[in-house]
């Protein structure tokens, strides 16, 4: 561990120091009269339990982008030290201000999530996230600088260089978004590049969902142990937790982070165990701290108790979908990720995939599957891909087989869903 002391702190004065925290977080924000009225009366002082931070109310992504761009902000300007922001394709972006101690909080996170992985002296980091208005790359740097670790802080893009410096300057840890691996692979096969020319060993893979069966790919094209690491422009980047060599769920660092699981519909609270959506608060975020933040992720708490790991955190099971990412067809539900883990279970699929939904000149909806495969599959694998399709969420697609290449490779997170229907 990074920090033993408080990774493996007792769960009961882990608590103790959560409500602790929790009143300073509600000091602060009433400090933005805007942050204050949305409060209403609640004070520090009326937080006699962990239970009562409950009555607050939520706190929503339109809400955040409506403050566009300080209007919640709880640091004076000349506190700011660095802003960040996401990337407002849906309206205002939200701007995340950081102080001096937002930057030092981002570094330990990190560093914790970097031993949890495995990170050990004498590693080679190389950063494959942007470095820029995106969290990514920065809070991957600054958990490494804090460990002593070597960076090779590329950023985004230039693949082929990316294997080249992986291979010459003997990277041990990758970090990436979930899919950008398979562009590694893609552009090896692609190239001839010797992937067993690579001395890579960890992977510490977020930013967006993926399916255990895509770990399985990346894990054994690259040789290599993939890790989810999750966190969020809002809640100040990566960080949040990441999953420890045990894989069983992942750790969320309670002392700096307070998470509950709601009703995505009724709000409620559900039981440890039951899924449902990640509501997080930020208990020592100073330029903007949340308060009930909705993810709109969907999850479970899997345990509170102490991993084999040794750390007491509370472990999150690996996140399932979003609530703003269901697909809705026919009246049926699912998510991307369900159709990933299908395909990649059938011989000669490939990994890219896109769902198409579309109006057909009839009037009635149509959803069209595009699937990159590569040879034996349209004789193998495309009977067992329709048949499990159907038995699993009883839909029956129509399935367009692609050559590998086909689909368009954007420069950032994989867009699985095209939808074309008219509003």
């Amino acid at each position: 561990m990074h920090q033993p002391a408080v990774e493996a702190l007792p769960r009961e004065r882990l608590e103790v120091l959560q409500l602790e925290r929790m009143r300073v977080t509600l000091a602060r924000a009433r400090t933005n009269p805007a942050y204050a009225r949305r409060l209403g009366a609640a004070e520090p002082g009326d937080l006699r339990a962990a239970a009562d931070w409950g009555r607050l109310p939520f706190l929503t992504k339109d809400e955040l982008r409506q403050a566009y761009p300080y209007g919640l902000a709880c640091a004076p300007p000349e506190a700011i030290r660095r802003l960040h922001m996401s990337s407002g394709t849906t309206g205002n972006p939200i701007v995340n201000p950081y102080t001096a101690g937002d930057i030092e909080q981002w570094a330990e996170v990190m560093a914790r999530c970097y031993v949890a992985a495995g990170a050990r002296a004498g590693d080679v980091v190389q950063i494959t996230p942007s470095f820029g208005l995106f969290t990514g790359g920065f809070g991957f740097h600054y958990g490494a600088e804090r460990l002593g670790l070597q960076v090779v802080p590329i950023g985004a893009g230039r693949t082929s260089l990316q294997l080249t410096l992986m291979r010459d300057l003997g990277a041990t840890v990758l970090a990436a978004i979930a899919t950008y691996p398979l562009r590694l692979i893609e552009v090896a096969r692609e190239e001839g590049f010797d992937l067993g020319s690579l001395r890579l060993r960890v992977a510490m893979l977020g930013s967006e969902m993926w399916s255990d069966d895509l770990r399985s790919v990346i894990e054994r094209e690259l040789r290599l142990t993939a890790f989810d690491i999750i966190g969020m422009t809002e809640t100040g980047g990566p960080g949040l937790g990441i999953e420890c060599a045990a894989r069983a769920g992942i750790h969320v660092w309670e002392d700096h982070y307070l998470c509950e699981v709601v009703d995505p519909v009724s709000g409620a609270l559900r039981a440890d165990g039951e899924e449902g959506e990640l509501v997080v608060s930020t208990l020592s975020r100073e330029g903007l701290p949340l308060i009930r933040y909705r993810t709109h992720d969907l999850t479970r708490v899997i345990s509170r108790g102490v991993c084999d790991c040794g750390r007491s955190h509370l472990r999150l099971d690996r996140f399932r979908g979003r609530t703003d990412d269901m697909v809705i067809f026919h009246g049926v539900n699912f998510y991307p990720r369900q159709l990933e883990s299908l395909i990649l279970s059938q011989p000669g699929a490939g990994h890219e995939y896109q769902i198409v939904l579309e109006r057909a000149p009839g009037g009635s909806d149509r959803l069209l599957l595009l699937v990159e495969a590569g040879p034996g599959f349209v004789e193998h694998g495309l009977p067992g891909l329709r048949a499990r399709i159907k038995s699993a969420l009883a839909l029956t697609p129509e399935i367009n087989v692609l050559k590998t290449g086909e689909l368009p490779r954007p420069p950032g997170k994989a867009v699985r869903v095209v939808d074309r229907r008219p509003r």
